[in-house]
C-alpha cells in the first residue's frame, strides 16, 4: 500500500488514543472488541469512542472484518504507518514526507525531511504483502507464538535492519546513516548515489569488482553475511579520487559503493552461512559478466578462507543490543515460509503492489506492538505536526537517468513499443443484455 499522510493533520488527540488502543488490544486479539477499545482508550464520553472509531475506519486506519463473531476492528498497515509517523514527529525526527523513491520486495521507501530541512529516507517494512497467498496457505508459520502476525514480523525486520546498520556504521562499513527506528519504520540518511542496476558501464570494472568482493570478505571477517548482496542493494556514488596528491583540474573520479537492505543478513554461525556467502559472490560475478563484460581470472573468494581471520564479531554485538537469537529465528522462519530469501529480483522502483490491507475478507493475526513506556493518556495528548508538506526537490540520485560524469554511464530505459493509432483501436463490444435484465435473470433484481 502507498503511504498517504494527508489525513494525519486532522486527527485529534482522542483519535490517537483510540488508534493506540486498537494497537495495544491487538496483542491478544485478532479482532479487538469495541468495548475493549473503549476501555483502553479511557475516553470519558462514550459516544466519543464510536465517533473516533468511525473516523479512523473511514480513512482506512482500522478495518472491520466481515463475518466476525463479535463487533470489533483490526489495525491496518495504514494505521501502523500513522502511529509510527506520529512517534517520529513527536521525537522531532521527521517533519514532512515526500515522494516514493523505491519499492522493495517487502518494503516501501520514501524521501522525508527533518525540521531543519535535512533530507532523509523513510523505509517502511511490509512483510507478507507480496506473498499474501503463500502466507494464507501457511498460517501456522509460527507454531510456538499465539499472536504472530505480518505486522509483528515487519517490526522485527525493521529492528534487525536498524541494529545491523548501527553496528556496521560504527565498524566503518559504507552503509546509510541510521537516524531513528519505530515499529516497522526506519529513518536513515539519504545517499546521493545510483543503484548499481541502473549503471550500464564503468571506467574501471575490475576496480569496482574488487572493492565489492572485498566488502563481502570484510563482512565475513566481522561475523556477518549480507545474504542479498547484488546489484539491487548496492548504491554507487561518484567522488573525487584521493589517490592523486596533485591538484590538477581533471582528477579521476572514484566509485564509492554503499550497501543497503539488511533484513536477510545472517551470522557466520548460521547453518547455511556458506551457501549465502557463495551466493553473494556469485551474484556479483554474474552481474559484472553480463553488464560490464568483466570476468575475474581468480576463483573465489571462499567462505572457509574468508573466515580464517575474524577481526570482530558484529553479530554478537547486535545480539547484545536487543535483537535476540529468538527474534532472529522467528524472522528467519517466517521469511522462509513466505519465500523472501534474498532472490534479488524485487527492488524495482515504481512497481505497483497489491494492497492486502483493503481485503476485509481476510483476517490478519494479532500484531505485536512495542512496549509503551508511558500511559495511553500521555500518548494521546500530543498533536501531530503537519506531515502533508511535500518535499519539492526530487531525489536526483534515485530518479535521474543522466550520467554524473564520464566515469559511469546510467542505463537509459526507453519504451520501444509505439502506441497504436486511434484507427487501429477496436471499440469495446456492446453488452448483449441490460444490467436490469441480467439482475432479473439472476433472481436478485429489486
Amino acid at each position: 500500500m502507498k503511504l498517504d499522510v494527508k489525513n494525519i493533520r486532522y486527527l485529534t488527540s482522542d483519535d490517537w488514543r483510540v488508534l493506540t488502543a486498537v494497537e495495544m488490544g491487538s496483542r491478544n486479539h485478532e479482532i479487538v472488541p469495541t468495548p475493549l477499545i473503549a476501555q483502553i482508550a479511557s475516553i470519558r464520553s462514550g459516544t466519543g469512542v464510536h465517533r473516533c472509531i468511525s473516523a479512523l475506519a473511514k480513512i482506512g486506519l482500522i478495518a472491520k472484518v466481515k463475518n466476525a463473531k463479535y463487533d470489533g476492528y483490526r489495525l491496518t498497515y495504514g494505521g501502523l504507518d500513522y502511529l509510527a509517523l506520529h512517534t517520529h514527529t513527536k521525537a522531532k525526527t521527521v517533519y514532512s514526507a515526500g515522494n516514493q523513491i523505491g519499492v522493495g520486495k517487502e518494503s516501501d521507501i520514501y524521501v522525508c525531511a527533518s525540521e531543519t530541512g535535512k533530507q532523509l529516507v523513510l523505509k517502511i517494512h511490509r512483510l507478507g504483502r507480496i506473498s499474501f497467498r503463500t502466507v494464507k496457505a501457511n498460517r501456522d508459520y509460527l507454531r510456538n507464538r499465539s499472536s504472530g502476525s505480518w505486522m509483528y514480523m515487519s517490526r522485527l525486520a525493521a529492528l534487525k535492519e536498524f541494529e545491523f546498520m548501527k553496528a556496521l556504521r560504527r565498524a566503518g562499513f559504507p552503509v546509510p546513516e541510521p537516524v531513528a527506528h519505530n515499529r516497522h519504520t526506519i529513518i536513515m540518511g539519504l545517499v546521493d548515489a545510483f543503484p548499481m542496476r541502473q549503471i550500464s558501464s564503468v571506467g574501471d570494472p575490475a576496480g569496482l569488482y574488487a572493492e565489492l568482493i572485498s566488502l563481502i570478505v570484510r563482512l565475513a571477517q566481522h561475523g556477518l553475511i549480507h545474504g542479498d548482496f547484488n546489484e539491487f542493494n548496492v548504491l554507487i556514488e561518484e567522488a573525487p579520487s584521493t589517490s592523486s596528491a596533485s591538484e590538477e583540474p581533471l582528477q579521476p573520479l572514484a566509485l564509492v559503493p554503499t550497501i543497503i537492505d539488511f533484513p536477510q543478513m545472517v551470522s557466520i554461525d548460521h547453518p547455511n552461512a556458506e551457501y549465502y556467502f557463495d551466493r553473494d559472490v556469485a551474484c556479483i560475478k554474474r552481474f559484472f559478466s553480463r553488464r560490464f563484460g568483466f570476468t575475474s581470472d581468480e576463483p573465489g573468494p571462499f567462505f572457509t578462507d574468508s573466515t580464517k581471520v575474524i577481526k570482530k564479531r558484529l553479530d554478537v554485538d547486535v545480539e547484545a543490543s536487543g535483537f535476540s537469537r529468538k527474534m532472529a529465528r522467528e524472522l528467519d522462519l517466517y521469511m522462509k515460509e513466505v519465500g523472501v530469501d534474498g532472490d534479488g529480483d524485487g527492488n524495482v522502483g515504481g512497481e505497483e503492489r497489491e494492497d492486502d490491507d483493503n481485503d476485509e475478507e481476510e483476517v490478519e493475526d494479532g500484531d505485536e506492538t512495542e512496549d509503551m513506556a508511558r500511559s495511553v493518556g500521555d500518548e494521546g495528548k500530543a498533536q501531530a505536526p503537519d506531515l502533508e508538506t511535500a518535499i519539492k526537490e526530487d531525489v536526483a540520485a534515485a530518479t535521474s537517468t543522466q550520467p554524473l560524469a564520464s566515469s559511469i554511464t546510467i542505463l537509459d530505459i526507453l519504451d520501444n513499443d509505439p502506441l497504436p493509432s486511434l484507427s487501429e483501436v477496436k471499440p469495446p463490444p456492446k453488452p448483449t443484455i441490460s444490467t436490469k435484465a441480467a439482475k432479473a435473470k439472476a433472481g436478485w433484481a429489486i
